[in-house]
This record gives structure tokens, C-alpha cells and sequence, in this order.
């Protein structure tokens, strides 16, 4: 590639300086946390989106959405009048988002530029994962408690199909050909669907109770975090189990950068676990300190930056028969961003 790309000038050029524009995974400093965004409030979160065109961070916040400046890190508007929201997919019209509103089990439709709220779309019960399907221009909306999935037009903003599912699904990711891949977290599972069918067409074996899920478009691999502190990476071509490297305990959520081949696992036990995958070895090149409970993170592809969220807590309440775990409480306002980044 490097040859290909400065054949029609002289050679000039070193290895050592080959080396150094190359950029491998190897090569790249280490992530570190470069800001803290304070976005108080109180209440629970689940997933981040990056709206990068837009330079707009989307963070799932409880009953409503918080939207971010990228370049600043302040809260510029927000999505509210919601239940219990999960997720946040965007079309590819760049004038539409939509969210998994799990409580209310809807889909919220909203206009990326007021964010006004343009259609409630009903759902399967409990909402969770949820993406947009370029290929078919439907939003899938992945429903944890009834164990199936909601496809919706995005021209006519109707349901037009509910795909049973083997289980209760997690992350989705899409491989902008029209498939569709999940992670089926209680059969240690990932099904790959049709999106023009739609319908199951392969079911592979994952590691345990998986849930984030990342894609690299230009290898076919699905990197898939689960417990027992594992990534699964699998060929999404063949169905094939590559690696399973040892990254932080309780992951939730995946990335991957496609300029570094980096992938990344955001770690309840306040790790990131940052992987090279740029051959065939998956090896963990750091484990960095973030926060207790930052667990979901989203990567924006245009800066390589990993955004993630936690706040700090109280005392957990007294267990009871209808919760027998019950979470400790949020404390007021100290919900936040962490910005993970490397120089």
C-alpha cells in the first residue's frame, strides 16, 4: 500500500519514515482520559451514539435523550417526553434519528436539527438495541422481552414485519449489504438476518451472554464482548470463532476504529480494554482506568475518540423478594462523560 501510494515519486523515502506514515496498531499512543463533560440530571443511561457528520454526541439518559457538542462537550438540546430509552440509530438522510424508548415499547422518530419528536412508532415489548438499514432503509428496533425484532420503513414510518428471534437479543450491527448481525445474549449466540427477507439466516456459537457488539466492514469481523471478561471475534463471512481475548470484567459495549484497527470494550469494572486487531493475534495492548460502571461507550470514527458515561452512587436499597438485587441509587447530578483519546 505504502509502495502503491508513492510510486509516481521518487524514492525518496526511508523505511523508518514508511513506518512512521503506515501508523500500525503497534505504533499508536497510548488512550488516556483527556476531559471530563458534565451532564448532571438524575436517572439511569444505557447507549451513546456519534452523529459524526453533525459533531453531535447522543447519550441515553433515563425518560429522556442529552445531545452533546463534540467540540465542546456541552449539552445543546435534548430529546424528552420519553419512558426508559436504550438507543439511538440514525438515517442516513442525516435529517432523522430514532431511539428505543424500552418502557414505553415505542419507537421514537426525531428531527436531528430541533429535535422535535416527528412519530411514535409501536415496538415489541422492551426495545433495546436498534439500528438503520441502509441497504432496505428500515429502522430495526430489537426487543429484549418479547425475543424478536421490529422492522420499520423509514419512508412510510410503518412496521412492516416482527422476526422472531431465538432469544433475548442485544447490540446489532449492520454490514451495509443487507445483512444484519445480533448478539443473542441468553444462548451465547449471534444471528445474521436478511434485511430484505427479512429473516434468520445463520446462527453462530458466541462466548457467554454477549452484548456490545462492534463491526469492522473492511475485515468481516464482528467483535462481540461477554462475560467471563471475553471478546469474541468472529468472521462474519463464515460464521467462524477467530479469538477470544481477555479484556475488563463486565463489558457492555464495543467499538472499533478502522484507521487504527482498534478494538474496544468498555468495562463495568471501570476498564477500557483497547485490542489490536490488526492481524491475527487480538492481543489486549492496554487497559485503560476510566470509571466503576462505564460500561457503554460509542467511538467517533472521524477523531478516534471513545466517549463514555457513568456518576456516582449511593447506598444500594434493601434486597426484597420482587428485587432480590437491587442497583444503588444515582446521586443528583453526577452524571457525565468521560472522553477517552489518544495524542
Amino acid at each position: 500500500m505504502i509502495l502503491k501510494q508513492f510510486s509516481g515519486r521518487r524514492p525518496l523515502l526511508t523505511l523508518a519514515a514508511a513506518l512512521a506514515f503506515a501508523l500500525p496498531a503497534a505504533a499508536q499512543k497510548p488512550y488516556s482520559i483527556q476531559d471530563h463533560w458534565k451532564i448532571g440530571g438524575e436517572g439511569g443511561w444505557d447507549y451513546l451514539a456519534v452523529d459524526s457528520a453533525n459533531h453531535k454526541l447522543y447519550v441515553t439518559h433515563g425518560p429522556r435523550v442529552e445531545v452533546l457538542d463534540l467540540a465542546t462537550g456541552k449539552v445543546v438540546g435534548a430529546i424528552t417526553g420519553l419512558k426508559g430509552t436504550h438507543g439511538v440509530a440514525f438515517n442516513t438522510d442525516g435529517k432523522l434519528g430514532y431511539i428505543s424508548d424500552g418502557r414505553a415499547n415505542t419507537v421514537i422518530v426525531f428531527d436531528r436539527s430541533s429535535y422535535a419528536t416527528i412519530a411514535t412508532i409501536p415496538a415489541g415489548t422492551n426495545p433495546d438495541g436498534i439500528l438503520f438499514e441502509p441497504v432496505t432503509k428500515t429502522v430495526w428496533a430489537f426487543n429484549g422481552s418479547s425475543k424478536d425484532v421490529t422492522v420499520i420503513d423509514a419512508a412510510t414510518q410503518k412496521v412492516t414485519a416482527t422476526v422472531a428471534l431465538p432469544g433475548k437479543p442485544e447490540f446489532p450491527q449492520a454490514d451495509g449489504t443487507g445483512n444484519i448481525y445480533d448478539n443473542i445474549e441468553d444462548t451465547n449466540q449471534i444471528v445474521r438476518l436478511d434485511a430484505r427477507s427479512p429473516k434468520i439466516t445463520a446462527t453462530w456459537a458466541a462466548c457467554e451472554s454477549p452484548s456490545g457488539m462492534a463491526i469492522d466492514l473492511k475485515g468481516h469481523r464482528l467483535f462481540s464482548v461477554c462475560d467471563g471478561k471475553k471478546m469474541a471475534v468472529v468472521d462474519y463471512l463464515s460464521g467462524k470463532l477467530l479469538a477470544t481475548p481477555t479484556i475488563g470484567d463486565g463489558p457492555d459495549a464495543a467499538g472499533f476504529d478502522p484507521s487504527t484497527n482498534l478494538a474496544f470494550a468498555s468495562n463495568g469494572d471501570g476498564t477500557l480494554s483497547v485490542v489490536d486487531a490488526s492481524g491475527s493475534i487480538y492481543a489486549v495492548k492496554q487497559s485503560l482506568a476510566t470509571a466503576p460502571r462505564a460500561r457503554t461507550m460509542a467511538l467517533d470514527p472521524a477523531t478516534g475518540k471513545v466517549y463514555l458515561v457513568t456518576a456516582k452512587f449511593g447506598p444500594a436499597p434493601a434486597a426484597t423478594a420482587a428485587n432480590p438485587r437491587p442497583r444503588p441509587s444515582v446521586l443528583l447530578d453526577s452524571f457525565e462523560v468521560l472522553v477517552a483519546g489518544h495524542e
